[in-house]
């Protein structure tokens, strides 16, 4: 409805003057070779803008003919003035202080892809009501195919004509600073930076998981047997995905890198059980070995599974689909480990020699028995600092919030923040937000322009129009009563409220052209007969830049631009969007339904409202589930909520951190409380099942604790070890969310582990939910 199109973005910081002539040069040539591309459809910049007041004209003769810098005869002196005064230009194609301007990119539109998204929606929200017909199914299955094989083609095209815009723009690096932007842009380098996650992190974790192995264990057998396993692991899942379809997104593009994590925290419980039964028996051989570790790990790993699928499953719950679909993917890639971790390692196992363990990394760090005692000695102190533990992290995670800048997602170094940043503060802001407005009909509107009634001075001021009046009025249709006074003034109170608010940068809107027109009309405003005059006899390719974009006559409505500076610090844009809704209907009476607001501003906002409900909805629907599981699994309500504690501390002291440290919520960091807790309860559940069985033995509490810490702690401390550093390589992203979640993740395994290697511990020791202890006579 208002011709806008897919663009990119220079920002050309020259090094010599802005209008110099080898500045403009260099613009005409940088202009020509990007018209050249095969998605290019045209370049807009300095050099082909319309200049209405260079010098001002009467609308009569500037319609004739309307200058460009390119003009013959232009007024260099003037030009400039005009681009650093006018409202269309001044914080939009020129920075303030005229030392950047704008290259603007337009691409040409690609009609088959709004065709076939515009069907695809259409047949969803039918299916989602139910009123699919048979042929509509399928047709609905041909339409997602179309898209799909359509979409992904497009993206190589994008990827290719930005590759070549980035081409280009080096050639002419030497005469200015050159950064780009654009919508297009950050989508194709997310896809990049994703593609570079999943080859650099998922090959990363892997090295690092196979040093790890041999620091450990010191055999060559326990660094081949989980290399093996979590290959087949990665494989089969990514296979599965690809068979049905679900795509790797931002959000899921560390799936490689988690699973390969929990299918070797799985595979080292199993190996940790196998070393410790042959230590103790050295005369039982291989076969029993295998059949006695992977029987006794079944039952607790079966379960630890089943919490961690519960952490992820609960992502289901969040309403945000790329959100949804990690869950799912990460939900049946587990069970997939699980499955074939208890396949392959045993059936691999037991065709191998018996080897007696190598326990050199034990006997060097002995942490797990420092904690032991550490426990015994401190126990009362544990307890006191996990409460005030508990408390601050409540307190933190009540300043958490979901306002953070698309800007601040990337490392300063990529040239996504450096063009961001230029556009933002010296280009009139980043985020757009479409305002459109339903116009009241008036009664100017259906009736004729009576001339003869306006004052005899404004009369004077329009007899030289008088010769166009009879041309005019053939050409003209509704337009010239569509542009009444009573429509113009709204609009003007409605420019000027929305560029009066802090948290704007540039706003555009027909009531930036009535602004300029005033001064192409001696200060006078312009009345409908003008401004008529205007949109039926501008050139078209000057009216798609100051009129179209802007009006609707057809429609009745007035649209208004609006870029938002992305990194104000005061920037909230719930609050935002909520104040100028409240704002157009109690100050400029505009009813609410005649509102509507649009665009990246509304879309980015919505995402991160539905993230701060999603986090409770998700955490509230883990914790329950691992309560059922843990009363399920243990038969003792008293154990269920000794094993909720510790993780309970470990992602609250996660989210008051985050609360302390000011990190916002985001599409990444929404996902570490549900994802953390899912993988930290399994520590939880390899501990007690452990503690139950050393308590059976001689029921003491605290030989039991020595004694489990002895054995599985030192699985718990390898696995979570693994997980922390291996989370920790996150921190090479080129994308900020990512590196947030590798850190926090690794945090909230490392007070997982703490907490179950202390606080857990200590309360079984202080509750004695198995019973009384065994008096010694």
């Amino acid at each position: 409805r208002y011709g806008s199109s897919d663009f990119l973005v220079l920002t050309y910081s020259p090094y010599a003057d802005l209008l110099a002539d080898s500045t403009l040069d260099s613009l005409r040539k940088l202009s020509a070779e990007l018209l050249e591309l095969e998605r290019v459809e045209s370049v807009m910049s300095i050099l082909n803008v319309p200049l209405l007041e260079s010098p001002p004209k009467p609308i009569q003769e500037l319609i004739k003919n309307v200058p460009t810098l390119e003009s013959p005869g232009i007024d260099k002196a003037l030009a400039k003035l005009e681009f650093l005064n006018s409202p269309i230009y001044r914080d939009n194609l020129v920075s303030p202080d005229f030392k950047t301007t704008a290259v603007l990119i337009n691409l040409n539109d690609d009609p088959l892809y709004r065709e076939l998204l515009q069907q695809r929606n259409e047949l969803r929200k039918k299916a989602k009501d139910g009123l699919l017909s048979e042929l509509e199914q399928s047709e609905l299955k041909n339409v997602l195919i179309d898209f799909k094989n359509h979409r992904d083609k497009m993206r190589l095209v994008e990827h290719k004509n930005i590759s070549q815009v980035r081409e280009i723009a080096e050639k002419y690096r030497g005469d200015a600073k050159i950064f780009l932007g654009g919508a297009s842009m950050v989508a194709d380098d997310l896809i990049t930076f994703i593609r570079n996650d999943l080859q650099v992190f998922g090959s990363a974790v892997f090295v690092f998981l196979i040093l790890t192995l041999w620091v450990i264990f010191r055999q060559f057998r326990w660094i081949l047997l989980p290399v093996i396993t979590c290959s087949f692991s990665v494989v089969t899942t990514s296979g599965f995905l690809g068979l049905f379809g679900w795509e790797v997104t931002v959000i899921s593009s560390n799936f490689i890198s988690i699973q390969l994590i929990i299918t070797m925290a799985i595979t080292i419980h199993l190996i940790v059980r196998y070393r410790e039964l042959a230590g103790l028996n050295p005369n039982m051989d291989q076969r029993q070995l295998v059949l006695d570790s992977t029987i006794f790990m079944a039952r607790p790993c079966t379960f630890a599974v089943l919490t961690t699928v519960v952490g992820f499953g609960s992502l289901v719950l969040s309403g945000i689909l790329p959100v949804m679909n990690f869950g799912w993917m990460m939900s049946a890639g587990i069970g997939v480990s699980l499955f074939l971790t208890f396949l392959i390692f045993p059936v691999l196992l037991i065709l191998m020699p018996k080897a007696m363990p190598n326990t050199s990394f034990e006997s060097r760090f002995a942490l797990t028995k420092i904690f032991a005692d550490i426990t015994e000695r401190h126990g009362k102190t544990i307890m006191f600092l996990s409460v005030a533990a508990l408390m601050l992290s409540i307190v933190g995670a009540s300043k958490l919030n979901v306002e953070n800048s698309f800007i601040d997602y990337f490392k300063e170094s990529t040239e996504i923040y450096q063009g961001m940043k230029v556009i933002d503060q010296q280009l009139g802001g980043t985020t757009p937000l479409d305002l459109v407005v339903e116009l009241d009909e008036s009664v100017e509107e259906t009736l004729p322009v009576k001339k003869d009634t306006k004052p005899e001075a404004e009369l004077e001021d329009e007899e030289e129009f008088d010769s166009f009046e009879e041309e005019f009025e053939e050409t003209a249709s509704e337009a010239q009563y569509w542009f009444t006074a009573e429509k113009m003034e709204k609009i003007e109170r409605i420019h000027d409220y929305l560029n009066g608010l802090e948290q704007t940068g540039k706003v555009l809107s027909l009531g930036t052209m009535l602004k300029i027109g005033k001064t192409l009309n001696s200060g006078k405003s312009l009345d409908n007969f003008l401004l008529a005059l205007l949109y039926n006899e501008l050139p078209e390719r000057f009216r798609k830049i100051i009129l179209d974009p802007y009006v609707s006559v057809e429609n009745n409505e007035a649209r208004f631009y609006v870029r938002i500076r992305d990194s104000e610090p005061n920037l909230r844009r719930n609050e935002l969007l909520l104040q100028i809704q409240h704002d157009l209907k109690t100050k400029l009476d505009i009813p609410e339904e005649k509102v509507h607001l649009a665009n990246l501003l509304v879309l980015y906002n919505n995402m991160l409202q539905s993230l701060f409900k999603s986090q409770i909805l998700t955490l509230g629907v883990v914790i329950i589930s691992f309560l059922i599981m843990f009363i399920f699994l243990f038969r003792s309500i008293t154990i269920a909520l000794i094993a909720i504690f510790p993780n309970v501390l470990s992602i609250g002291v996660v989210l008051g951190f985050m609360g302390w440290m000011g990190i916002p919520l985001d599409m990444m960091t929404i996902t570490i409380a549900a994802i953390s807790v899912g993988i930290a309860v399994d520590n939880t559940i390899h501990y007690i099942h452990r503690f139950r069985h050393e308590f059976a033995i001689d029921r003491n509490y605290i030989a039991a604790m020595h004694r489990s810490h002895e054995s599985i702690g030192y699985a718990m401390y390898y696995t979570s070890i693994t997980i922390i550093i291996g989370f920790s390589i996150l921190v090479l992203s080129k994308f900020i969310p990512s590196i947030y979640f590798g850190l926090l993740t690794g945090l909230a395994m490392l007070i997982a582990l703490m907490a179950a290697l202390t606080l857990l511990p200590q309360l079984l020791i202080f509750l004695k939910p198995l019973g009384t202890e065994k008096q010694e006579v």
